[in-house]
């Protein structure tokens, strides 16, 4: 009896599983977004299989944060930034509010940009103008809710160009070898410093960390019963480690074709234009595989630059200690905020995948900052309670927050 009873538990929790998977995926689909298309296929064409390791550690590090990022939100029912603006000194958590917000409008403006290449892709649009046309539809898309209506399909779309890549590498020319060796191995080639920042700021992406606290209370799972909340904590990591782990491919997948389909030893010379990345997906696609390429990468440019239009209300809405809602003025302005400066970015940038690249950097040098709020909030028993970080996972977070700074010291000393 007991042993039937158990397996009727287990066959619950995996149905329950089912049920709230979810966050994570929505937080996944940002590896598809046209930034990290871009850093990962600079990495791959100008470096080969040299910057793999890049996103193991990357990926290793997210799984970490966005399960801590998460398990604040499911704990105390506030996102990042409302407990900071609740436990931090005023001055300091506006510092680390506006750094946060500068990094949803740097992220934003790679969606947005992405969105707009995609256009001139397919429509022969100017960059400026199609920024100024991905702004229009996203700003509708936030302020109506319309978003709601076409996120499955979008993420559907855009998840199946992730999985061609995936797929395309069991049939393309990959040195497996090299390939194992890069994702293990970390080496620094010269000049390569801003292509691994860039990677790094395209996996663990700051305004991920907010949005991640924010909408895993979607789920209701900060309800006050301990055994509800244990259950859930625990469905929340099996999201987030799966959800992960398909970006981890995806992201890899990526650098593998370019590398495949682009990379010269001895000659270090990345791609620097997206519209020419879609015949990485000729081998499956034939010669349609740059329409939909570029079919995918609007669609991504919309669908990033919606959630980074979110994150940004998330972030400035907390400043005032208030959650997330669109019928709220503060959201509204939140949203405004972070979409309508990086588009009047866009304006003044003269190489689009260059500011791609670069606007995937500054997510890194941002990294720190966030970490480190997010270590002391998830660690103090004032702020979570009995559900406080453990010494072991205080040290793992710790050693991130001093990689990631590290690797932004080594940056400015190596990189510029």
């Amino acid at each position: 009896m007991k042993k039937i009873e158990k397996k009727e538990d287990s066959s619950k929790d995996s149905l329950s599983f089912f049920k709230y998977l979810g966050p994570g995926l929505l937080v996944t689909v940002g590896f598809i977004d046209p930034g990290n298309w871009a850093s990962n296929i600079a990495a791959g064409s100008g470096y080969g299989y040299h910057l793999l390791w890049m996103v193991t550690l990357s990926t290793f590090m997210l799984i970490v944060l966005q399960h801590n990022a998460a398990h604040l939100g499911i704990v105390t029912g506030l996102c990042l930034s409302e407990a900071a603006s609740k436990y931090i000194h005023k001055t300091l958590k506006d510092i680390i509010l506006f750094t946060a917000v500068t990094a949803a409008i740097a992220t934003a403006m790679a969606e947005i940009l992405g969105g707009a290449i995609a256009l001139e892709m397919l429509f022969h649009i100017p960059i400026k103008i199609g920024s100024i046309i991905i702004l229009c539809i996203v700003l509708f898309c936030e302020f109506t809710n319309a978003y709601k209506r076409i996120e499955k399909l979008i993420i559907l779309f855009v998840s199946l160009i992730g999985f061609s890549f995936l797929f395309e590498i069991c049939i393309s020319d990959i040195h497996w070898h090299y390939a194992f060796i890069g994702w293990i191995k970390p080496e620094f080639p010269k000049h390569s410093m801003p292509v691994i920042m860039s990677v790094l700021g395209a996996v663990v992406m700051p305004h991920n960390l907010f949005l991640h606290s924010e909408i895993i209370q979607s789920r209701k799972w900060n309800l006050k019963e301990e055994a509800v909340i244990e259950r859930q904590l625990k469905f929340e990591f099996k999201d987030t480690l799966f959800s992960m782990m398909i970006g981890w491919a995806i992201n890899s997948a990526m650098i593998l074709m370019a590398a495949a389909t682009f990379y010269h030893p001895g000659d270090m010379k990345q791609i620097n234009d997206l519209t020419t990345a879609g015949t990485m997906l000729s081998p499956l696609l034939g010669n349609i595989a740059s329409i939909i390429f570029a079919v995918a990468l609007l669609l991504a440019g919309i669908s990033s630059s919606i959630t980074a239009g979110m994150a940004g209300g998330t972030i400035f809405s907390g400043i005032f200690n208030e959650p997330y809602d669109i019928s709220h003025k503060k959201t509204k302005y939140g949203v405004l905020i972070t979409m309508l400066p990086a588009a009047f970015l866009i304006l003044l940038i003269q190489s689009p995948f260059q500011g791609l690249i670069y606007s995937q950097m500054f997510l890194a040098i941002q990294l720190p900052i966030t970490i480190f709020t997010q270590l002391y909030l998830t660690s103090s028993k004032k702020v979570m309670g009995k559900y406080a970080n453990s010494t072991k996972l205080k040290i793992l977070l710790f050693t991130i927050a001093i990689i990631v700074t590290f690797l932004n010291i080594a940056l400015f000393i190596t990189g510029f």
